[in-house]
């Protein structure tokens, strides 16, 4: 459970945690609304205040460079 919003991360298929460094609220917002656009992309879960980000995806739709690219497009680094 995150102590910040006491949510309960779940979803379906397979489930990446990435640490991501350069977050702001504005740029949070436009990955996890990119990301939710890929083909396979279920769920993402962003927590900007300390980059912890979960992504639940098939990777037989959208490989994990597809994925990692979209936080480089936006200088974002994005670490498993």
């Amino acid at each position: 459970m995150c102590l910040t919003c006491g949510c309960l991360f779940g979803g379906k298929g397979n489930k990446l945690r990435f640490k991501v460094e350069g977050y702001t609220k504005e740029n949070a917002r436009e990955i996890k609304e990119s990301l939710l656009g890929l083909p396979g992309v279920y769920n993402v879960h962003i927590h900007a205040h300390n980059g912890e980000t979960t992504i639940n995806y098939n990777p037989a739709k959208t490989p994990l460079t597809q994925l990692t690219a979209e936080f480089s497009q936006r200088g974002l680094t994005a670490l498993l």
